[in-house]
């Protein structure tokens, strides 16, 4: 059973991270429809398809502003109790600080779960859905849903996809075949393509290229079948960046990779990552309670709201470091998103910003 001052805190956390994500999400928005601003009027993009493009945008800002907000909010709730003496009152009557941090972290619970959904369900399907209604809006006359390619190994045969469509179709395909020696065998080229629920290819103006011997042999069909593991789903995964892909769908993808002998690092720390910057919404909002008990209690909203800016924006931007060091030096994935939990969980429980604060 919650009690009644358990959920006074909770709400008091929840009601202020709401207001935070409130302001962050307006100050992105208006970011959002500048940068989209520029494509009005490119094919049939009008100023409605900018809007809709914000708002389909904003889930994946929220997910990357929530550990940020969060920590805001903690301090400006815990904070405004402090400054009216309610948390004096709670300490008088036998609570303990552990237990009001408790009382503090399940409110952090709570946003990693709602975090967890926008990052996994929500975010990744309206941000491809918005990439897809933008492109065919400005390029009306073409049917494709990027202008990125995907790479993609299938055992000893490596496809090249330049277009892809909404309806599973493909432009400007390149099939390359190699031997057991990793030889080139063959390449080929179809200038359109489609993939069936079975992941049977249909290539279009096939044409084809093989080394036999000491020659080059060249034939061309109208229609060519071609049976792979590759299916339009996994395409649209590899041709996406790693920091728009779901957790589910970057475990899929590095599964494959290290199937196909492939270098599956980046994608394997942007899967860590993504867990280290769930869990730590749950982490972060621990570190307003030294705030609250400290000589930062009789502070106004404007330090408190500065304070935490300063530790949010040092911890992302600790973090972004970390993950673009781990592909420079060749660190393990496992080891950044360890390191980068440590590192958040030592200020949570007394590091340097409390012993800033407090001395």
């Amino acid at each position: 059973m919650i009690s009644l001052l358990c959920r006074y805190v909770i709400k008091a956390v929840l009601g202020n991270t709401f207001l935070v994500m409130l302001v962050l999400m307006a100050l992105s928005s208006l970011y959002l429809f500048i940068v989209h601003q520029e494509d009005i009027g490119v094919g049939t993009f009008a100023l409605e398809d900018a809007f809709l493009m914000v708002g389909l945008d904003l889930p994946k800002y929220a997910f990357d502003l929530l550990p940020i907000a969060a920590l805001i909010g903690a301090l400006l709730g815990l904070g405004s109790l402090a400054r009216t003496l309610e948390l004096i009152v709670v300490r008088a009557a036998g609570v303990s600080t552990m237990r009001i941090a408790m009382w503090t972290a399940s409110a952090g619970v709570i946003l990693m779960i709602i975090t967890a959904v926008i990052g996994e369900v929500v975010a990744p399907q309206l941000e491809a859905y918005g990439e897809k209604l933008k492109t065919f809006a400005k390029f009306k006359d073409y049917s494709m849903a990027g202008d990125r390619g995907a790479w993609a190994k299938d055992g000893d045969r490596v496809i090249s996809v330049r277009q892809q469509s909404a309806d599973n179709r493909y432009g400007g395909v390149y099939v390359f075949n190699f031997d057991a020696q990793r030889r080139l065998r063959s390449v080929a080229h179809a200038n359109d393509a489609s993939i069936d629920k079975g992941n049977l290819w249909r290539l279009d103006g096939y044409v084809e290229s093989s080394i036999e011997g000491e020659r080059v042999v060249t034939k061309s069909e109208p229609h060519v079948e071609l049976q792979t593991r590759l299916s339009a789903e996994f395409l649209g995964l590899a041709a996406l960046d790693p920091d728009s892909l779901p957790g589910r769908g970057l475990y899929e993808y590095i599964q494959h990779l290290k199937v196909n002998g492939q270098d599956a690092r980046s994608y394997e720390t942007a899967f860590q990552a993504r867990i280290a910057r769930t869990v730590a919404v749950a982490i972060v909002v621990v570190l307003a309670v030294p705030f609250a008990f400290g000589p930062m209690r009789s502070t106004g909203t404007g330090a408190r709201t500065v304070v935490g800016i300063m530790i949010g924006v040092g911890f992302f931007l600790l973090a972004k470091m970390m993950e673009s060091g781990g592909d420079v030096f060749n660190l393990s994935p496992m080891a950044i998103a360890c390191c980068a939990a440590r590192r958040l969980r030592s200020n949570a429980t007394g590091g340097w910003w409390p012993s800033i604060c407090w001395g």
